[in-house]
C-alpha cells in the first residue's frame, strides 16, 4: 500500500480530543472525510476520521474512539498520511509530490530536475528546477505543462519567449 503525506498534527483543540493539522495538500476534500482512514507517524498507525471541519488555516479532525485530549496527545507533532488508492486518482492524474525528482524538458532541451514546488502567494505555485546552470523558477501552471510522463520520469514544458534565458 502506497501512502501519501498530507500534513502534520501541530496541536489539539479543546478537551474532547480534536486535532489541528497543517496541510497544504492539493486534494484536502478527498482526504478529510468522515470515515476515511488515515495513517499517523512513522509507525503509520491506522485511525478513522470521526469528524472534520476547516478552521482558520487548520484542518480539524477527531478520531473514531477518542473523546478526550489525553488520548490523542501521543499524536502531537506526527505526520499524517493517506493511502493513495483513497484519493481515487485516474491514470492521467498525478499529485504535486509525484513531480518531485522528474526531469524537465523545454523545447527538447533538458532544463534540470524538479527539486520542489513552492507557493508564491495566493493560488500561484512555482516549479523549482535544479539545472546545470543553477536554479530555475517556472510557474506551475497547466498552460505551461505539455506532458507529464510518470513512467519515463519526465515533464515537457511549453516555454514562452523570455521565460528562461
Amino acid at each position: 500500500m502506497e501512502l501519501v503525506y498530507v500534513g502534520k498534527i501541530v496541536n489539539t483543540h479543546g478537551i474532547k480530543g480534536e486535532l489541528r493539522i497543517i496541510s497544504k495538500f492539493e486534494r484536502i476534500s478527498d482526504v478529510f472525510k468522515v470515515g476515511n482512514e488515515i495513517y499517523i507517524g512513522e509507525e503509520h498507525i491506522k485511525e478513522k476520521i470521526a469528524s472534520y471541519r476547516h478552521h482558520k488555516q487548520f484542518e480539524m479532525i477527531t478520531l473514531l474512539g477518542y473523546n478526550n485530549i489525553n488520548q490523542v496527545l501521543k499524536y502531537l507533532q506526527k505526520d499524517v498520511y493517506i493511502a493513495r488508492k483513497t484519493l481515487g486518482l485516474s491514470e492521467d492524474e498525478y499529485l504535486e509530490s509525484d513531480l518531485i525528482g522528474l526531469d524537465v524538458f523545454g523545447q527538447d532541451k533538458h532544463l534540470g530536475v524538479v527539486s520542489s514546488i513552492t507557493d508564491s502567494g495566493g493560488d500561484n505555485k512555482i516549479f523549482v528546477i535544479q539545472g546545470d546552470d543553477g536554479e530555475l523558477l517556472i510557474p506551475y501552471n497547466k498552460d505551461f505543462i505539455e506532458n507529464v510522463d510518470l513512467l519515463s520520469k519526465k515533464i515537457e514544458l511549453k516555454l514562452i519567449e523570455g521565460m528562461i534565458e
